[in-house]
């Protein structure tokens, strides 16, 4: 397997390529996205220089030959933000795992909200904080390289939720203090619906995917029950896929983990592509997932960035690149990917393996 150091000759443009596969519908080879994804240091490092050594080409020169979503974003206007901080009053530092980073959450700013009044004083963010108006030249600006899919992030209600409130404490106010985490939840959940209302009307059309996410599953199972994550979370979800889908956006929902137990009512809610695809966690099961819901349900990541990728061998990689496809993407409905952020220490040699082989095998 030679690497692919020139333009490839494909039949169909990215766009093309993924709306067909979301339809259902065959394409000249399986579309990929690095979605909630990435290449950590030092692994992007290692990658660098295996590729200018190979080929005489970087990392993003290689990666635009095979990735067919990109993300566009409104730019932002609002207050200035400190540094590590984000719009939810959020705080992330730097904190090393010794080869590379993480950027992890220092202070939680409703860690001691106890009445709605609490929750009032905080500075909640405004959907006037972003200029959609600049929406069409910067996806006019993607179009022109490439014609990729166009994909606006980040519905994750859930997460912004316990995000300002800790982990620990949101769990605990699922059972302990229902009436304040609903009125976190609902705020969080008014902020994104509106959010994605302005940017996919300033839009036109030009959006095809919206990212969602919750992770709601653990290495063998929910991380709440599924009468809890029913009763709280769920309802949340249901509202902004409504909105989201009031513009013919498709709605690709994130969750690491083992979520085969609340597929079901994933599918209710509404989302459209069931992404990040842990199969290393509990029950989760390319088979069944296509088997039962693949006429309902498609799907995008599932390469283990926790087994395959960092520990395997190239002819592992490629071994499980052909088995997704096979499975998943068999009658369109698939989009190739790593299940999460390739690690440090994961070889050079297994990222090009993924890429390539995706590129070598058609839709099936």
């Amino acid at each position: 397997m030679g690497l692919m150091t020139t333009g490839r000759v494909d039949r169909l443009s990215s766009r093309e390529r993924v709306r067909l596969a979301l339809a259902r519908q065959a394409t000249d080879r399986v579309p990929m996205a690095m979605i909630c994804s990435g290449i950590n240091e030092p692994a992007r490092s290692a990658l660098e220089t295996y590729l200018r050594r190979e080929c005489g080409i970087g990392v993003d020169e290689y990666l635009a030959r095979f990735i067919d979503v990109r993300e566009v974003a409104p730019r932002y206007i609002g207050p200035a933000l400190a540094d590590g901080e984000d719009i939810w009053g959020v705080h992330r530092s730097w904190v090393s795992h010794g080869s590379g980073s993480y950027f992890e959450i220092d202070r939680y700013p409703l860690a001691q909200a106890r009445t709605k009044a609490d929750l009032d004083r905080h500075r909640w963010p405004s959907p006037d904080w972003f200029d959609y108006s600049s929406l069409p030249a910067r996806i006019a600006a993607a179009r022109a390289e490439g014609d990729p899919a166009l994909i606006v992030t980040n519905g994750n209600i859930f997460e912004s939720s316990w995000y300002m409130r800790g982990f620990e404490r949101m769990l605990g106010d699922l059972l302990e203090e229902p009436e304040l985490c609903r009125a976190i939840l609902d705020r969080v959940t008014d902020f994104h619906v509106e959010f994605f209302r302005r940017a996919l009307a300033a839009a036109d059309g030009g959006i095809d995917l919206v990212f969602t996410a919750d992770d709601i599953g653990g290495q063998q199972g929910l991380l709440v029950s599924l009468a809890t994550w029913e009763e709280f979370i769920k309802p949340c979800h249901v509202r902004l896929n409504r909105a989201i889908h009031e513009f013919g956006a498709k709605v690709v929902y994130h969750s690491d983990g083992d979520v085969m137990d609340a597929v079901g009512g994933l599918v209710e809610m509404g989302i459209d592509v069931l992404q990040a695809l842990q199969f290393s966690a509990g029950k989760m099961d390319p088979s069944i997932l296509k088997a039962k819901w693949g006429d309902r349900l498609c799907f995008e990541g599932g390469v283990s960035v926790q087994t395959t990728l960092p520990f395997g061998s190239v002819q592992d990689v490629r071994n499980e690149v052909e088995r997704l496809i096979a499975v998943l993407g068999r009658g369109g409905g698939y989009i190739l990917g790593p299940s999460h952020a390739i690690q440090a220490g994961t070889p050079p040699e297994n990222i090009v393996a993924m890429f390539e082989t995706a590129a070598e095998t058609g839709s099936r």
